[in-house]
Formats: structure tokens, sequence, C-alpha cells
């Protein structure tokens, strides 16, 4: 069996592998992406694209209910969930199309089936269980992504005890849903299923849900939350998880044990990387806890090796993945200016009110020992905010009291998502409170909170 030939290859299609993909090829490179379902990976499959279009029909849905605040009077508004369900599959079609439009533009030999590493620069393509061709290049990407991860003693059946998969397909709307798991994935399938109706209760094990965030931002989303009639426990394990007539969860806090029923029970307890039969051991590559170690350029301890993406560990976002593909492409081609800064990572999520951020929180900060500045602006007297019906939430700015730079940026409220990349372009220029306040922002906008924000920290606010 002959080897072919290539600069590049990439193992896995996801957002980390075919943006690696398009890079390597724009910079002149030769490059085969391996692929064993389709290009696009989890993400825009059954991940971030079609779950967005899920939680536009409740964000719909939640304005439909607030109707007459605005002028209009609807009546015997009904649910078509089949045609929901569709609509986000109809989505991810197009983009996955899109994106494989892309390999063709950009000349990426796409090849069928699931690779494993044979060498420090071969590939071997296997096809139902039967080798079908090596591949040499002088780089590898890994970007093999990661898998849905369960508690000890449950089983994902995929039926009653389910994951994010499946939580964008149900034929019919359960009645009532455990959400295991406080997460961006948990709260955001809470938030989408709770709007339609369904009895929503998610069980977290750490003191708050979204347990990364600033805790003085999680405060007011569990506020919400709960106002929208969301349960939410908190400091609280789950011991087991048995299906009967639906789903039986017990769960323990410090001071109670007691049964949780529902129809169907979704784990979204995190990811492991996929690591397995890729090849790893034999060449030595180091790994631990279920990711592959990498430096800044995402570079193995095996040079010609690189690894991006779920598979080289937190955070498992689409967008950190693509930005370590474009990364690892510019340093196997020696044009790397940068590597990934880690600290600059934006967080998204989409629930209602939206929460984002990027950089650290308060209390990160000062454990790093920073004296801090703190600036906060809620958006209920913007105009905007009023004029929208949107006021619920804040702007918080977490500044170094000595020089005034931006050290973290938190938002929970509505467009969070897209007010966060003004901040992460202000943190990553390494700017100040005060560029920050004299940069003239419209009005009326959402984003003047920014603006508020960063003057409050150092007592220049205007509007408070």
């Amino acid at each position: 069996m002959a080897e072919r030939q290539f600069d590049v290859t990439v193992i896995g299609g996801g957002p980390g592998g075919y943006v690696a993909a398009i890079r390597a090829s724009q910079l002149g490179m030769k490059v085969a992406l391996v692929e064993k379902e389709r290009v696009g990976g989890i993400c825009l499959n059954w991940g971030c694209i079609p779950s967005k279009s899920l939680l536009k029909s409740a964000e719909m849905m939640h304005s439909f209910r607030r109707a007459e605040e605005f002028g209009f009077t609807l009546k015997d508004v009904t649910v078509n969930w089949p045609t929901i369900i569709k609509r986000s599959r109809d989505v991810s079609e197009r983009i996955v199309k899109g994106v494989e439009f892309l390999m063709k533009k950009n000349k990426i030999e796409v090849i069928p089936g699931s690779g494993k590493l044979t060498g420090k620069t071969t590939v071997e393509v296997s096809r139902e269980g039967k080798v079908v061709e090596t591949i040499s290049s002088r780089a590898i990407i890994l970007a093999t992504g990661a898998r849905p991860r369960s508690i000890p003693g449950v089983p994902i059946d995929r039926k009653a005890v389910i994951t994010s998969t499946e939580a964008m397909l149900l034929a019919s709307q359960p009645k009532s849903m455990i959400v295991i798991g406080g997460g961006a994935i948990g709260v955001e399938f809470a938030y989408f299923y709770n709007a339609f109706g369904t009895k929503v209760t998610v069980v977290e094990m750490l003191p708050s849900l979204l347990p990364k965030e600033d805790k003085e931002i999680t405060k007011i989303l569990e506020s919400s939350l709960k106002k929208q009639g969301i349960e939410i426990l908190t400091s609280t394990k789950v011991e087991s998880v048995t299906v009967e007539n639906g789903v039986k969860v017990k769960v323990a806090d410090k001071d109670l044990k007691k049964t949780l029923s529902a129809d169907v029970a979704l784990m979204a307890v995190g990811v492991q990387g996929n690591v397995d039969n890729i090849g790893l051991e034999a060449l030595g590559i180091k790994a631990e806890k279920g990711m592959i170690l990498t430096n800044e350029f995402q570079q193995t301890n095996v040079p010609s090796i690189y690894a991006i993406g779920d598979v080289a560990g937190p955070p498992w976002l689409a967008h950190a993945a693509s930005h370590q593909g474009v990364v690892a492409a510019d340093h196997i081609a020696g044009r790397a200016k940068h590597g990934i800064d880690r600290t600059n990572i934006p967080s998204c999520t989409y629930c209602h009110p939206q929460v984002a951020s990027v950089g650290l929180t308060e209390e990160d900060a000062v454990k790093a020992g920073y004296t801090v500045k703190v600036g906060r602006f809620p958006f209920r007297p913007l105009g905007k905010a009023m004029a929208i019906g949107e006021s619920e939430g804040t702007v918080k700015l977490v500044f170094d009291e000595r020089y005034g730079e931006l050290l973290g940026a938190h938002i929970v409220g509505p467009e969070a998502t897209e007010m966060i990349a003004e901040l992460g372009m202000a943190k990553a220029l390494e700017t100040t409170y005060s560029e920050i306040l004299h940069t003239m922002h419209a009005h009326p906008t959402l984003s003047e909170a920014v603006m508020e924000a960063a003057g409050q920290a150092f007592n220049e606010a205007i509007h408070i």
C-alpha cells in the first residue's frame, strides 16, 4: 500500500481541525483532513450551531409571552415542536455544506475514516475497522475532539438518560427533565426546555451554576432562572440514577437526601477528550486526565505532532479550538507570531439572560496578588435597555488598581455574548479604565454600560 505525501495531515474536522486545515492551505501547504463523519464536528453538527437555533425559538417564546407589554395581542400561540427541531437541523446542514465547500475551495483533500498515528510523521486511515491507506506528512495536527462524560455508575442509554445530542432531537417535548450539571450546556438546555413549559430541575455539585464564572454574576443568573420557574439545586451531589417510569435521581446535600423523578435526565457534567486509539502511547505523547499536553503553540512533546481543541483540554470551546488551529498551522509554517493567551479566551452562555466573560474573575485576581478596583453598571438605567424591554443584569469590570489595566470583564444581561468582544480586544491591548471610559460609545446602546462600569471603578461614572 503506497503512502500518500502531504505537508500537513489533520485528524478531525471540527471547528479546530477544519480551520487548521484551511490556514495551512492558505500558507501554501498541501493538506489532508481525516474525518470519520462530516466536517464541522460536534459544534456544527450537534452543538454550537443547532443549539443556538433552538435557543432562538426559546427566546421568541419568551417574547410572545410579553407581547401585550409591546402593544400586541396574541391569541392561541401554539408550539410546533417538530418544526423547531427541524429548523435547527436545517441550519446545521446549511453551515456544514458551507464548510464542505471551503474544503474544496482551499484544495484540502478530505479523507473519510478514522486516523491513527503510526509514527512521528505517518497516519493510517481505517474505515469499518480496516486500514485503507497510509499518509505521510511532515506535521500532524490532532483535532479528535471530546465526548460527553458521565458520573460513576450512571450509564447513558440515550433514551431516558440522554446527552446534549439527544436533547436536540427529542421527537416530543418531555413534561419534566432533570439536568445533571450546571455548566453552560446544562444551563442552556434548562432554559430552552423551561421556555416551552417543561418542568426543569438543575442539579449542580458545586456551590453555583456556571462554576467558573464570577460568583456575583452567577447569583444574578440563578435568581433570574428561578423566577422563570427552573428549580436549581446547588451544592448537591447525584448519588444514583435509575430508569424506572422515566428516571429516578437520588441526590444529597449537606442537610438531606431525596429522590427526584422526571421523564428524562440530561447528563451535562462535561466532556472527556478522545485520546483513545489514536496512537499516543506508542509515540510517548504526553497526556493527562483525558487531554493531550501542549505548549503555547499547541505542539506536543513530539515536535512534529500538534493537538488542538477539546482533545487538548479546557476550555472546551469552539472558538478556542479554531484559534488554536490557526496558531498550530502558523507555527508549522514558521510564521507564528504569538502562542495562545489562555487568559484572554471569552466564555459565553446563551441562556436568558446571557452570560459572557473574559479574563480574571474578581476572586481570581485577588488570589493572583492584585489590588483590584471593580466597576459595575446595571443595564436598568440605560435608555436602550429600557426601550427594548431587557434591563436585567449588569456589567462588571475588574481592574488593577496600580496601573488601571483591565484584568477581567463579566456580563450578565441582554446581548452579553456580543458585547464581550469589545472587552476581549481591550484586554488583549492591555487597555486601562481611562481608555475605555474615554472611548466614545454610541448612544443609545447597551455597550454604554461598559463605558460606565469603567468609570464607576474609579468614581468617574456619570449615570450612577
